[in-house]
């Protein structure tokens, strides 16, 4: 009796490429992640400027500092209660870095799982210093808004406390014997700047510039705009440190 040797199986035609296993959708996809990150930055880079802007009143008169700060908590009234506006942006703003914060997160998990085999010897990326330090930029800029908020917003850590003047918390906030509290201000604010200009960039990207003339139109209106931003923020605590506002 004659045995069938041949497998059940059908063979595999010599030279037939084996099929590649479709790979699952990711939601969001990056490109909506990537908007998600541009969006919500250029919302608190408006704020940001914004917000800048109004702390050099200060160099026109305490007192026009003050009621620029009680003109703040007075927006929106009487259709919203006292200050009610002003917590209204807080979260709004808390729920910007949230979504960037998160978007960033995802995209860069993405990234590693796409490379999941590290090499022996791999060549170092080029990039900029911006781009390298946006992890420990964004930690710094989340425990500075912290700071920010308890200090001069609420007065909890500040000497002046929070039933205070805004102009008082400022100037006693940044008094030369909390030069520490001034320090970190300062280099929360280059990171925010450093930030700034590798975001501004990035943004540029995603919204589809690729040619080489517009990346560096891009780069230079990021620095311009972050070099201006820094200096803007830096110059209030600078200015009452060494007592040009007092």
């Amino acid at each position: 009796m004659a045995v069938d040797t041949t497998s059940s199986k059908a063979s595999k035609p010599a030279g037939a490429a084996t099929p590649v296993p479709a790979r699952k959708k990711q939601r969001p996809s990056s490109v909506v992640l990537k908007l998600i990150m541009a969006a919500s930055g250029t919302l608190l880079v408006l704020f940001l400027f914004a917000h800048a802007a109004g702390n050099l009143k200060i160099f026109v008169g305490l007192p026009d500092f003050d009621h620029y700060a009680e003109w703040l908590r007075e927006l929106g009234t009487p259709l919203l209660p006292h200050a009610w506006f002003l917590w209204i942006q807080r979260f709004g703003l808390l729920a910007a870095i949230g979504l960037h914060i998160w978007a960033a997160t995802v995209l860069t998990i993405r990234a590693k799982k796409a490379r999941p085999v590290k090499y022996a010897h791999r060549p170092k990326v080029q990039g900029s210093y911006a781009a390298r330090t946006m992890r420990w930029g964004g930690v710094i800029i989340v425990l500075f808004v912290i700071w920010h908020i308890l200090d001069l917003t609420l007065g909890v850590v500040n000497p002046a406390t929070g039933d205070s003047d805004a102009s008082q918390r400022v100037v006693q906030g940044f008094d030369p014997e909390r030069w520490y509290v001034t320090l970190f201000y300062v280099l929360a604010v280059v990171a925010v700047g450093f930030h700034l200009r590798h975001g501004i960039w990035s943004a540029v990207r995603t919204m589809g510039q690729q040619t080489t003339k517009g990346e560096r139109r891009a780069k230079a209106i990021a620095l311009v705009l972050s070099v201006v931003l820094v200096a803007m923020y830096l110059s209030v605590p600078i200015a009452v440190t060494f007592g040009l506002v007092k």
